[in-house]
């Protein structure tokens, strides 16, 4: 990579590792097993409690969709 173009202040964000069940920093695993970027280890920490929340709120919009008509 170019070292003009290279960021010297990369944020690597961070992860959640669903096979170790370990939050991570930067991509420190294999990107099918993990959850993320997210801005913040906290935020990672509760991934798969955000990704519950935003499938059940998937899940209530199909409901709602398919029911009208």
């Amino acid at each position: 990579m170019d070292d003009m173009a290279k960021d010297n202040n990369p944020d690597p964000g961070w992860y959640y590792n669903t096979k170790t069940n370990q939050v991570e920093h930067g991509e420190v695993g294999k990107a099918i097993d993990r959850l993320g970027p997210y801005p913040d280890r906290a935020s990672a920490e509760r991934a798969l409690e955000t990704a519950r929340e935003r499938t059940e709120a998937a899940d209530k919009a199909d409901r709602n969709w398919s029911s009208e008509d």
